[in-house]
């Protein structure tokens, strides 16, 4: 929250909200947030969470490449890991430009590319079918210079940091493994029809196995904020 300046009275939209982990804790501040999201079921689970926590906030069905805002309707425009996984970056960037006003703020927190979950992607990637032409990988929204891209000069003070978080939820890597197949969408895509699932699994096992270290994980991200010119 402090590196967006939300607080009261802030007028604040969350793209891509998923169940409002970030939404959530804007409201409790005082802010007027708006969690949206395309898909329905994570919107009604984050208002139950928001009614359990006495937070008052609005929640909309929203594409966060088609954002169903005025423009320059927000003070801050935020996403926590969601919108980097809409399929056409720059269409969501030119979005949340469009609806932020201003002199507003923009905070992105976005998995890196050469970070755990980037690394994840990468080992799926071959099992995977090729995208179609336009869509580019989430992890890219991690990359400092394909967000300065993606912005361009329509955004100034530019901070970008960063930094990891520990997850110490999995004691190995088949647990980790068996945890993202039943509950990480990209995860569960990847497996779909496939006949390399041992394969897979191995690689994923692997992975995590590599990546714990006394029992923790650590998750490297990329915090990033602007203001809008």
């Amino acid at each position: 929250m402090a590196a967006t300046g939300i607080g009261p009275g802030r007028r604040v939209l969350d793209v891509a909200a998923g169940t409002g982990n970030v939404a959530i804790p804007a409201a409790l501040t005082g802010a007027a947030v708006v969690a949206a999201d395309l898909t329905p079921a994570l919107l009604a689970a984050g208002q139950k969470l928001a009614a359990d926590r006495g937070a008052s906030l609005t929640w909309r069905e929203a594409d966060a490449e088609d954002l169903p805002f005025e423009a320059d309707e927000f003070d801050v425009v935020v996403s926590c890991v969601g919108a980097m996984f809409a399929p056409h970056h720059r269409a969501t960037a030119d979005e949340i430009v469009r609806v932020c006003r201003p002199g507003g703020t923009i905070g992105l927190i976005s998995w890196t590319p050469g970070g755990f979950v980037g690394q994840l992607f990468a080992t799926m990637k071959p099992f995977v079918a090729p995208p179609p032409p336009g869509v580019q990988p989430p992890p890219l929204w991690g990359s400092e210079d394909h967000v300065a891209d993606l912005f361009g000069d329509r955004v100034g003070g530019v901070v970008a940091e960063k930094r990891t978080v520990r997850i110490s939820a999995f004691a190995s890597g088949a647990q980790f493994r068996d945890y993202f197949k039943a509950n990480y969408g990209p995860t569960i895509v990847a497996y779909r029809g496939l006949d390399r699932a041992a394969e897979l699994d191995a690689e994923l096992a692997a992975l995590g196995d590599r990546a714990l270290v006394d029992g923790v994980m650590e998750w490297e991200y990329l915090l990033w904020t602007a203001t809008v010119v």
